[in-house]
């Protein structure tokens, strides 16, 4: 007896991810969901990050490779006075404040904000999917190797400082493909001369998709009839839809 392989639904799924699921397994629980026969998604999240990942099913899918280099808008919150080796909150310390850190000062850090405005440079952290001879690049941080990493040319379009209570600060980010906040915060952190690491990140935006738009898995799986929630080709922004073949 065959295989059923599911329906051969064609559209794109905003998907708000939950925290704790690698971008994938949210992926394939949504599809499982829709029993959709192929879906593909637009860009990962770390597992620890929340918010909006653009799932693409039948020949929705040809978006993948174009949305892998729009832009992205990130809720992201630093907390101040220690670094760690992944650049986030599931890493190790790695760096500390000088003794007698007590929190940053809002002025200051809005000035070092600014800084990052426009095209900077960034150094790709080791805990990420970046490959090195054919193995991705946390392989080798996992086993406590560093390797060189070539510097990369991002654009931050808007760095907004939403609050900041001197221990922590929230912002929210618009940047070029390929931008990593978790380095963001690790260079905040140094600029400001006190260290700093993320504790929160949730995706916002990916091109003209926004988070606004995004079911959450739960909701999803609540539907008498998930196939609603997908948004039809002929429905996407201009320009988006793919082309029939």
């Amino acid at each position: 007896m065959a295989k059923r392989r599911g329906l051969m639904l064609d559209g794109v799924l905003l998907l708000d991810k939950p925290e704790g699921l690698s971008s994938n397994h949210a992926l394939q629980r949504a599809r499982r969901t829709l029993d959709a026969a192929k879906a593909g998604h637009t860009g990962t999240l770390d597992p620890f990050a929340t918010g909006l990942l653009v799932c693409c099913m039948g020949k929705g899918t040809k978006l993948c490779g174009v949305m892998l280099g729009a832009d992205k808008g990130y809720r992201a919150t630093l907390r101040f006075g220690e670094e760690t080796d992944s650049g986030d909150l599931t890493g190790n310390v790695v760096a500390r404040a000088p003794e007698g850190f007590t929190g940053v000062d809002e002025t200051a850090l809005r000035d070092v904000l600014s800084r990052f405005l426009g095209t900077i440079t960034q150094i790709p952290p080791m805990y990420s999917a970046l490959k090195r001879d054919g193995k991705p690049l946390y392989e080798y941080a996992r086993a406590g190797v560093e390797v060189e990493r070539e510097a990369r040319q991002v654009t931050l379009h808007r760095v907004d400082l939403l609050s900041c209570d001197g221990m922590t600060a929230e912002i929210d980010v618009l940047c070029s493909k390929g931008t990593y906040i978790r380095t963001l915060a690790q260079d905040i952190g140094r600029a400001l001369g006190c260290h700093a690491h993320l504790v929160a990140l949730r995706r916002t935006q990916v091109g003209p998709f926004a988070l606004d738009g995004a079911v959450t898995l739960d909701a999803l799986q609540a539907m008498a009839d998930p196939k609603r929630a997908l948004l039809p080709l002929n429905e996407l922004p201009a320009g988006l839809a793919p082309a029939s073949p």
